[in-house]
Parts: structure tokens; C-alpha cells; sequence
């Protein structure tokens, strides 16, 4: 991405932290609300560090003192919501799926960025984003500094590690008892972690959840002491993503998008992945190494002393192999 340090990416603070490492400090304000324009700041983030080979992981945490991000700006909701006309959800879910179809190309999105469909066609960019966050090579975690509800809460169901400070904290969805539904994927994912009726249940009810009973039941991965929270989550980002980037993406699709479906269609999925893993080069010369060092050794790597925990480390089973992307 070639991030100077400090630069100011639209509402985002990014560090580079040198190894591919990229700190994003989402800076929300005095309230620490996410607004109409933070969302295409956000996409813009997460697309750029996608396509970026030389960043491999995104640590994302808030500037807000205990606040990871509040929640969405609810005048840029209202103000959204004012303008939409009361008819069925058939007809708006035409309208999402129109949107959609928009936001596909730059110029259909710059034809319809003064129409009612502007609303709609962000919210689709939205969850394009979220969605690339959970099948991408690059890894995505959560350093969560303070509290999360609404969408800041689905910011972080869409990364792959979610570490909170320890403190009065919480984290959930209030949605409901603003009058409407979530609308940025935590009606999707939160039941993946936590299964369909216990996310069911807190949705419903719109009750947050205190960091240790999220912890507790799978929201967050890893409480942390707040000094040590970036430093733990740099730590954890930069160990996932010493794996293959080939294989990352390939675990994170059949997971996260294979889990969503029935058995068939998710088994159809991972053959699919597993099948394009294999012939590519980082993968090959992996196995190569492996099979080398066995019959060098005449015992299987990961079981020879010390074997699986130094491949942990590196992040493949290869012998002397150098993690990259």
C-alpha cells in the first residue's frame, strides 16, 4: 500500500508498522460515531489493503477513548430513512437488489450518485467490503479498545480475530430498540459466532454484552490488559498471516462462505478451494520441503521434536522457509 506512517487515510489513522503490518485508528469523532462518510472510507481501506500484496494483515481499533466505534450516526440514518418511501419489502428488496447491480462499475455508480438510489448503493459497497474482509488474504483483527454496538460491532464480527481491553466494556447490537433492524451484517455473521438462537435472542432483546460474557459465548477471541492491546494484536495478526496467503483466502471462503450454506453446496465449496490450493506455487514447494525433510530425517516433520510448534511459528511446514505473499 506504501502507507507513509501517520497518513491520514480518509477516516482512518493507518501506521505502517513495517512486515506488512498495517495499524487503521478509525477516528470517529468526539462521540465516536460512524458516519455517511466514514462508510466509503472504510471500503476504500479494505480494498486497497486486499489488493495490496505487501500488506498481509490490518489490525483496525478506535481513537475514542473506550470506544471502539459507537455506533452509526443516526442522523445520517434518519435523514436515509426519511427520504424512503413506506412500500412493501418486496419492492425494497427490488430496490437492494437494483442497488446491487449499480454498484457493480464505477460508471453506473457515478450515474446514480444523485439519485434515491445513493442510499442503498452504500449500503451494498458496505457490505461488499465486510464480506471481501471475510474472504480476503489479507488478515483482518479487531483490537477493541473500549465498546462496540451497532455497526461497530459488525466492523469487527467481519474480522478474523476480535481481542477486547479489559474494562467496564461491551459489545453488541442496539438496533432494535432504536426501532429498526441491523443493516451492516449482524444479523448474518453474530449467529455464526454464537449460533442462531442466542444471536437470535440478543438481537431481539438488544441487551450488550459485558466483555467476559462475550468472551464467553464466542463474540471476542481474547480479552487483553488496554496497555497491551495493540502490541497482543499486531501479535496475533502477524501469526496468522505468516500462512500461505493462497491458502488463507481458500480457508476464509470455504469457511465464511461455504458455513452459510447447505452441507452439499459448503462440501462443493471446499473441493473447489482445496482443488485450486494444491497446484499453486508456495503450496508445492511446501509439500516438496516436506517430503524432502522426511526422507531426510526418516520421520514426518511435524512430528519430529519441536516440529509442529516451529511451524506454527513460521507459519508453514516447510523447512527454512520464509512466510510471503
Amino acid at each position: 500500500m506504501n502507507t507513509p506512517r501517520h497518513d491520514d487515510l480518509h477516516g482512518f489513522q493507518i501506521d505502517d508498522l513495517g512486515s506488512g503490518i498495517l495499524l487503521a485508528r478509525f477516528a470517529g469523532g468526539e462521540l465516536g460515531l460512524f458516519g455517511r462518510d466514514d462508510a466509503p472510507h472504510l471500503v476504500d481501506l479494505v480494498q486497497r489493503a486486499d489488493r495490496d500484496p505487501g500488506v498481509r494483515a490490518v489490525v483496525l481499533t478506535g481513537s475514542h477513548p473506550g470506544r471502539f466505534i459507537s455506533h452509526a450516526d443516526l442522523a445520517w440514518l434518519q435523514e436515509d430513512g426519511s427520504v424512503i418511501p413506506p412500500v412493501s419489502r418486496r419492492v425494497t428488496g427490488a430496490v437492494a437488489r437494483i442497488a446491487h447491480q449499480l454498484n457493480r462499475t464505477r460508471a453506473s455508480r457515478w450515474l446514480a450518485r444523485k439519485t434515491p438510489m445513493t442510499g442503498a448503493i452504500q449500503l451494498d459497497s458496505m457490505h461488499r467490503a465486510l464480506t471481501l474482509m471475510t474472504t480476503s488474504s489479507t488478515i483482518f483483527v479487531a483490537a477493541l479498545n473500549g465498546s462496540a454496538l451497532g455497526v461497530g460491532a459488525e466492523i469487527s464480527w467481519a474480522c478474523d480475530l476480535r481481542l477486547m481491553a479489559d474494562g467496564d466494556y461491551f459489545i453488541g447490537h442496539p438496533e432494535i430498540l432504536l426501532g429498526f433492524a441491523p443493516g451492516a451484517g449482524g444479523t448474518q455473521r453474530l449467529p455464526q459466532l454464537i449460533g442462531s438462537h442466542r444471536a437470535l435472542v440478543a438481537i431481539l432483546e438488544g441487551k450488550p454484552f459485558p466483555a467476559e460474557d462475550a468472551l464467553a459465548v464466542g463474540m471476542i477471541d481474547e480479552i487483553v490488559p488496554p496497555a497491551d492491546l495493540l502490541a497482543r494484536a499486531v501479535e496475533r495478526a502477524t501469526h496468522l498471516a505468516a500462512r500461505t496467503p493462497e491458502a488463507i483466502a481458500a480457508v476464509k471462503r470455504a469457511v465464511n462462505v461455504g458455513g452459510t450454506m447447505s452441507m452439499a453446496d459448503g462440501l462443493h465449496i471446499e473441493r473447489t478451494e482445496f482443488l485450486a490450493s494444491l497446484p499453486q506455487v508456495a503450496a508445492q514447494e511446501i509439500m516438496l520441503s516436506y517430503l524432502g525433510d522426511t526422507a531426510l530425517h526418516g520421520e514426518l516433520p511435524l512430528y519430529q521434536p519441536g516440529g509442529y510448534a516451529a511451524a506454527l511459528q513460521r507459519g508453514n511446514a516447510a523447512d527454512n522457509s520464509q512466510p510471503r505473499k
